[in-house]
């Protein structure tokens, strides 16, 4: 028999509070990409009585925002599938440095979310106005539940989550970019994970927004098909009993996409960000994604302690991570990755947006059963 999950507060649990552990590797205090020294992370989100709008914004902030600007950091990026937009991408690509915040937001609130990092940087750093910079900038599709027309993000509310970022937050779910997100059948959104590797810490945040239901896959056990059969049974009886179920609505599309940011304090130059960013995609296929035609899985990662001083000339002498060493640190970037996605179902709760649909939260009483918890 299932067992019935009580929670003492509106924060569900997170995978590790119920026994699921991805790896080998120790999780850092938080399990969360704040878990990297200076690393802070803000949400805003965006959701009231009219449902029409269920969205928000969710802000990597790598340091103070003068710092950044003056000693960037070493990034690298990489596309499983492309059907999506990173801006900053292409300098992040020739330069091998992130100078702002990263901000994840929806689709159709990039322009905003470019335009609040921009005002943010020039309130903080006056010699943005000589220099310029280039934010960063990650969207995800979340007009199944939000009306993109509504055009609800501003650059107040990209600010609002840089300025307010936390070194301890480590929460998920239906907050922020992830408000208004769906995965692999379920209500998605935030996750977050870490992974402590030879004196180094690996972070982890991910927005999801990608998969069908029958690929769900929870610390390796296929359970998105017993979900998907119960599901087609409970709709069976229910059009023979002239009865609506409470999954009536679900999201079963399984186009979508997926952000992931990687941090580190490892020192490790552009190159090898580029190559720790790839392995996003591992713990992706782990949780039951393939990367279908028309989704974006795009993903970024930095070091906090490889940098360069801008403007600077001549010779520059700097240490980094052997090669030969990166292995650890790749396995890292894997099983966060899959934790962060099984964090962002657990912790989502279930939201009801625009025309009525509802993207209900992982029954977690029905999961554990399914993996002999």
């Amino acid at each position: 028999m299932a067992r019935t999950l009580h929670f003492v507060s509106a924060q569900r649990p997170r995978p590790r509070d119920l026994d699921v552990a991805i790896g080998l590797l120790p999780a850092g205090p938080l399990n969360a990409i704040t878990d990297v020294p200076g690393v802070r992370v803000g949400h805003v989100t965006l959701s009231g009585e009219d449902p029409t709008v269920r969205s928000g914004v969710t802000a990597i902030v790598p340091g103070p925002l003068a710092d950044q600007f003056h000693r960037p950091m070493a990034a690298g990026m990489a596309v499983l599938n492309g059907a999506g937009e990173l801006t900053g991408s292409l300098t992040i690509q020739e330069w091998g440095t992130l100078e702002t915040p990263i901000v994840l937001c929806a689709t159709m609130s990039v322009g905003m979310a470019y335009q609040g990092v921009v005002e943010a940087m020039l309130e903080a750093v006056p010699q943005v106005a000589d220099d310029v910079v280039i934010p960063v900038i990650g969207e995800c599709d979340d007009s199944w539940l939000n009306d993109p027309s509504a055009c609800a993000v501003t650059s107040g509310h990209v600010r609002q989550a840089i300025s307010q970022a936390s070194p301890t937050s480590n929460i998920g779910g239906a907050i922020g970019a992830g408000h208004g997100m769906t995965c692999l059948g379920w209500k998605g959104g935030i996750g977050t994970s870490s992974r402590l590797v030879d004196g180094y810490t690996v972070g982890v945040l991910v927005l999801t927004n990608f998969g069908g239901l029958e690929r769900l896959c929870v610390d390796g056990h296929h359970v998105g098909q017993r979900f998907a059969a119960a599901a087609a049974a409970a709709a069976a009886a229910a059009r023979t009993g002239g009865v609506a179920t409470d999954r009536v609505g679900k999201r079963e599309a399984s186009e979508g996409s997926c952000i992931v940011v990687i941090a580190t304090d490892a020192p490790m130059h552009a190159a090898q960000c580029q190559r720790l960013a790839r392995r996003a995609g591992l713990g992706l296929a782990r949780t039951g994604s393939v990367a279908t035609h028309g989704s974006g899985e795009i993903f970024v990662a930095f070091s906090t302690m490889y940098r360069s001083e801008r403007g600077a000339t001549g010779l520059i002498e700097r240490q980094h991570v052997a090669d030969a060493s990166l292995d650890s640190l790749f396995e890292a970037v894997v099983d966060a990755t899959e934790e962060a996605v099984l964090d962002s179902l657990f912790q989502a709760t279930t939201v009801i947006g625009r025309h009525g649909r509802v993207a209900q939260a992982l029954p977690l009483d029905e999961l554990l059963p399914l993996l002999g918890r």
